[in-house]
């Protein structure tokens, strides 16, 4: 039997390894279906016909970002409720343009695009890679190709300081000046290949020529093609530094995309559990989780803290979809959950809860584990919010038909 420390420790580490393969969307959909394939759930095709049967598991993806996996409960009828839980599978970071091609000042570099809202100074001077998904033609056919290259090869520097003098002062990066990676020399390419790319990408046709050779050479490389069958990417540029735990105690996780893969991870590790048991065989409901390629401060009297479990999330402009009646459905399910309250002359961030409100019409709880550094490229959580959400959302499974036959709403 492990003790309390041992488990809280076992489950963060079992978080880290989700997280360092989940390097993009495809990528996190990918690890997603490896573990549910090995609990047992069948995979659904949305072209093929369902046959689906109370007391069994199933999940189908979508775009290879998107995934739905549910459990029908063994007592479930046509009519019945649904137990779901959602998180977002993509994170903000930097993505490469569809034309890419950039020189300045002897220095190849790659365009890219910011996606979401992150906080953009942070990617300076971090050792960075791709990651994502590449389409190729293979024998007439499109194929889907994941591709994630281990080792650094981009870089945003910042200039030395004697040159910006006011740095420490203030720094808001230019998006689309300052945010260029360099990934080599044209003096190197010039010797590895014997000429320079073209610094013009505007008059480019096919995908290879809209990117630097350079790029296009590793990318054949990963995936062992000719340039020609190169028909588009989506590639997001990632830390190569793994997450990992920190603090003196090891009691934090210092990591990028923790927003939201660690409701992804706790959503699907809460779900596998909690069909683990005999709870679903008795269950009216069907249990789901849907994660989502979706991206996305406090009130000081309801600020979130470390350790002490999930905080609930409320908005009164309706950035998330909390109400009193759900909220309180969810402390009945767990009976100790902190509450975050946004402060009025502080904008917050929305979340896929008032979508799902206000088009399916359906009560909405928003829920988190507290974070420092969000939307940094590498955030910051303790390690006990893992096990922590995955033992609320388990419950939540279990317990959730139960306690919603015992609310009474006038």
């Amino acid at each position: 039997m492990k003790s309390s420390k041992e488990a809280v420790q076992s489950a963060a580490r079992e978080f880290l390894q989700f997280v360092n393969r989940g390097v993009s969307p495809y990528h996190v959909v990918e690890e997603c279906r490896r573990r549910l394939l090995e609990a047992g759930f069948i995979e659904l095709k949305e072209t093929e016909q369902w046959d689906i049967k109370p007391s069994s598991k199933y999940f189908v993806t979508r775009n290879y970002s998107s995934l739905i996996a549910f459990a029908v409960g063994g007592r479930y009828l046509p009519g019945n409720g649904f137990s779901m839980i959602g998180a977002h599978t993509d994170s903000p970071c930097l993505r490469v343009k569809p034309r890419s091609k950039r020189t300045k000042q002897g220095c190849l570099q790659v365009g890219v695009e910011c996606y979401g809202g992150g906080i953009w100074n942070t990617w300076f001077d971090r050792d960075l890679t791709i990651a994502g998904r590449v389409m190729v033609k293979k024998d007439s056919k499109l194929v889907h190709r994941l591709i994630h290259v281990p080792r650094p090869l981009l870089r945003i520097p910042h200039l030395a300081i004697h040159l910006q003098r006011d740095i420490n002062d203030s720094f808001g990066p230019n998006k689309e000046n300052h945010l260029v990676p360099i990934i080599a020399t044209a003096v190197q390419e010039e010797l590895e290949t014997g000429s320079v790319s073209a610094a013009d990408a505007a008059c480019a046709t096919s995908t290879a020529e809209k990117h630097h050779p350079a790029l296009v050479k590793v990318l054949c490389s990963e995936l062992a093609v000719e340039p020609e069958a190169l028909l588009d990417f989506e590639l997001c540029l990632t830390d190569t530094q793994p997450a990992a735990l920190g603090g003196v105690y090891e009691e934090f996780i210092y990591s990028p995309r923790l927003d939201n893969l660690h409701s992804c991870y706790c959503a699907l590790q809460g779900l596998m559990e909690s069909c683990s048991g005999d709870s679903l065989a008795k269950d009216p409901n069907v249990r789901m989780i849907t994660l989502y390629d979706n991206e996305e401060k406090h009130e000081e009297n309801h600020r979130p803290a470390f350790h002490k479990g999930p905080v609930i999330k409320f908005n009164s402009n309706q950035r998330y979809a909390t109400t009193a009646v759900t909220a309180s459905v969810v402390r009945e399910v767990a009976s100790k959950v902190g509450d975050v309250m946004v402060r009025n002359d502080s904008p917050c961030g929305t979340t896929i809860g008032p979508i799902l409100a206000a088009r399916l019409g359906i009560p909405v709880v928003d829920i988190g584990g507290p974070q420092l550094s969000m939307h940094s490229i590498r955030e910051m959580c303790c390690t006990s919010s893992v096990l922590q959400s995955t033992t609320l959302f388990k419950a939540f499974f279990e317990f959730f038909p139960s306690v919603r036959r015992s609310l009474v709403v006038d």
